[in-house]
């Protein structure tokens, strides 16, 4: 199968493409530019079995968000659109051993604290006051960093993805105009679909896989984190897409889209690119660690009890926008593979060698959340997820309304006072932001959900009801 483009080239189809999907997502994905996307994607050279768009797919930059793509480790082309501009925006889930009805009488007071605790919106700056050599080491060490200053635990790191340090890391090839931008805004949510949440356990699927990752019973409250790499992220995108552009003209590289503008991966703007993606990638990491931390200040402030006290420790965190070197098979042969997760969850199956030892026979946990007016999920990868998606899963619900469709149609107030109606509290910091997230401008999460749980792509475990969030 061809692509034109623009009417004068055209690109050969290099691997099928699979999408993931029922009728209902599928009316969804069509009123975009999704499927254009993805079916760009498989145009790259390199490209290896397939070129996927997952459950939650929507139209994104080159990528569509949901895609996954994986090229040749050797020669295969590294494209920074397949990982997105927020770097290793990602999430993480904590337990407690708190019940809805020890949170509810102070549910008030905990969210302000959290939102007191915890800088966001647009342009917002954490609190941390730390020099650029403090940042490099951010940007190389990753949680390491954080483990040595206090601001995590052992367990932080052995629940989280590639433990929170991506290797390659180089901090001296990270931009000086990336470094300011980022260093005032290490440990703070930001803005647009990035939230804090406390929940409550509504429904547990597969009580023994539950009970491993400390969830018993229903009701039992849990505390979600979604954000990313900030500022840091997005210049180092914006800095290796320049250079990629200059470099695709030297190597005679052509792609149906601009915005897939790629170069092999044994070239030097390509590993350039993936170091400087690695530092923003342990920034993210750190990021989200810090917010944990300052999570723990809060509940520790209002229930006067340690965090240890409460359980309040990490079931695992995820990445849902990078670029992995893994081992997957083709056409039978396991061979290596630069595996882009652009807006798509690590679902790796039990047994797989990355995952931490007490969840070798669970499988490694998959956060897929919703909005805050629904349902979030705790799933783990299935063997079939290696096959069918490179041992990948949706990372969200995925919007059907773009965020200023989403202001002309809600009111904010209107939407933070219905979600009360509910029993759900809102903090954020406009009602601006709260229009643009409201439940309406996403697809429906149980169905995003059911489609990678019925392939068998991953187990539903556990799902989560929201009883307070904090919106960027």
């Amino acid at each position: 199968m061809s692509r034109v483009s623009g009417g004068i080239q055209k690109f050969e189809m290099k691997v099928p493409v699979h999408i993931y999907a029922n009728e209902y997502i599928l009316s969804r994905i069509e009123q975009d530019r999704t499927l254009d996307q993805i079916s760009n994607v498989a145009c790259l050279n390199g490209i290896q079995k397939h070129a996927i768009a997952l459950s939650d797919a929507h139209q994104g930059y080159g990528f569509c968000i949901g895609g996954v793509a994986g090229t040749d480790a050797e020669d295969g082309m590294i494209s920074p659109g397949g990982v997105g501009y927020d770097i290793n925006c990602g999430v993480r889930l904590l337990r407690t051993n708190l019940s809805v009805n020890d949170v509810k009488p102070v549910l008030p007071d905990l969210l302000n604290s959290i939102f007191r605790n915890i800088p966001s919106g647009l342009g917002s700056k954490g609190k941390l006051n730390i020099n650029f050599s403090e940042l490099d080491k951010v940007l190389d060490e990753g949680l390491n960093w954080t483990l040595n200053n206090d601001y995590a635990i052992e367990e932080d790191l052995i629940h989280c993805e590639e433990r929170g340090c991506l290797e390659g890391a180089n901090s001296d090839l990270v931009s000086s105009k990336a470094k300011k931008r980022a260093l005032s805004q290490l440990g703070s949510l930001g803005s647009g679909n990035h939230f804090l949440e406390i929940q409550r356990v509504d429904e547990i699927y597969n009580p023994e896989i539950a009970k491993q990752f400390g969830i018993h019973e229903k009701d039992q409250i849990t505390v979600m984190i979604h954000t990313g790499s900030r500022a840091m992220g997005h210049q180092v995108c914006t800095d290796s897409l320049r250079s990629i552009e200059k470099a695709m003209r030297q190597y005679n590289i052509h792609v149906p889209d601009r915005e897939l503008a790629c170069v092999p991966a044994n070239t030097p703007p390509a590993q350039n690119y993936l170091q400087q993606m690695a530092c923003a990638a342990n920034f993210g990491f750190c990021n989200r660690q810090l917010i944990t931390h300052w999570i723990r200040e809060s509940f520790q402030n209002i229930l006067n009890q340690d965090f240890e006290n409460l359980d309040l420790n990490l079931i695992y965190g995820v990445c849902h926008n990078i670029l992995k070197i893994e081992e997957h098979k083709v056409n039978g042969k396991k061979v290596k593979l630069n595996v882009h997760r652009k807006g798509a969850t690590r679902a790796f199956p039990p047994d797989h060698p990355v995952l931490p030892q007490d969840y070798k026979k669970t499988g490694q946990p998959a956060l897929i959340p919703g909005t805050m007016g629904s349902a979030s999920y705790l799933c783990v990868g299935k063997p079939k997820a290696m096959d069918l998606t490179f041992g990948s899963t949706a990372h969200g619900s995925g919007r059907v309304m773009s965020r200023s469709k989403a202001t002309k149609k809600y009111w904010g107030s209107t939407v933070r006072d219905k979600l009360a109606d509910e029993g759900i509290l809102v903090k954020a910091a406009s009602m601006k932001v709260i229009a643009e997230e409201a439940p309406g401008a996403y697809k429906d999460i149980d169905q995003v959900v059911n489609v990678s749980h019925d392939l068998e792509i991953v187990e539903k475990i556990v799902r989560l009801r929201p009883l307070g969030v904090v919106k960027g």
